[in-house]
């Protein structure tokens, strides 16, 4: 119900995105390891099935509403305009199903597809699948590529930060972390799609934000040279599209 679609992305080549650099004591580490294991609690047959219409094909998913509503968003949704009771449906026209996808994984396990594990003989963090503790254009084990076409961008965009910003929308804090940790251990990633991607982040985040906007800030710093070989960032100046 809730497994990622197929795409249109392509594998591509180029610098390795900066690490959140947030530290964990042991602790913490054992606690949200334990988190992630654990699964959620399913849903009680009482709970109302809900159909939810996404994206500008009118995708349908089905979820209880119980878990939805763990979203300030959905608790409001299911109450307001976007919901039509008779059918019980809420109609998301806005939003890209692929992502969808992950946020209702998430909200019914706790992660999503690649899971964030920790590697306790490395001592790291990494996703499933990927034993080197970083995450690929594509990670083959799982079928998972970590950019996605996003058909209101019109093209690529970094998976994580769209799922960052749906989060962000939704209301769901511990699901932006967790996407914002998941980007941390990407590689492989090309200059264009990463300022597509920063571009993206700042048109979908608040002013206030302070984690996604200085990932990529930072990273943006700390490869400038990189960039500046590249000549996209001196063109997406020129034509006003960067807001770095």
């Amino acid at each position: 119900m809730f497994r990622s679609f197929s795409s249109k992305d392509r594998a591509s080549k180029s610098i390795k995105p900066v690490k959140t650099k947030k530290s964990y004591s042991e602790h913490q580490k054992r606690k949200l390891q334990q988190k992630l294991d654990s699964p959620k609690i399913g849903s009680p047959l009482t709970s109302p099935i809900i159909t939810l219409v996404v994206g500008c094909e009118n995708r349908l998913f089905a979820a209880h509403e119980d878990q939805l509503t763990r979203s300030p968003f959905f608790a409001a949704a299911l109450k307001g305009q976007f919901f039509e009771s008779d059918a019980k449906r809420v109609l998301l026209p806005d939003e890209q199903p692929e992502i969808f996808s992950c946020v209702l994984e998430y909200l019914y396990k706790g992660d999503y597809t690649p899971r964030l594990l920790y590697n306790k003989r490395r001592n790291a963090w990494e996703l499933e699948g990927n034993g080197n503790g970083k995450q690929d254009s594509y990670n083959g084990s799982l079928g998972v590529m970590s950019t996605f076409y996003h058909s209101g961008v019109g093209s690529d965009i970094l998976r994580d930060t769209a799922v960052y910003c749906t989060a962000e929308k939704f209301g769901l804090d511990e699901l932006k972390r967790l996407a914002l940790r998941k980007q941390g251990l990407q590689s492989g990633i090309s200059v264009e799609v990463i300022l597509r991607s920063a571009r993206y982040a700042y048109d979908n985040t608040p002013d206030n934000d302070s984690h996604l906007r200085a990932h990529y800030l930072a990273l943006i710093i700390r490869c400038r040279k990189l960039f500046k070989r590249s000549g996209r960032m001196e063109r997406e100046m020129e034509i006003g599209g960067s807001r770095l």
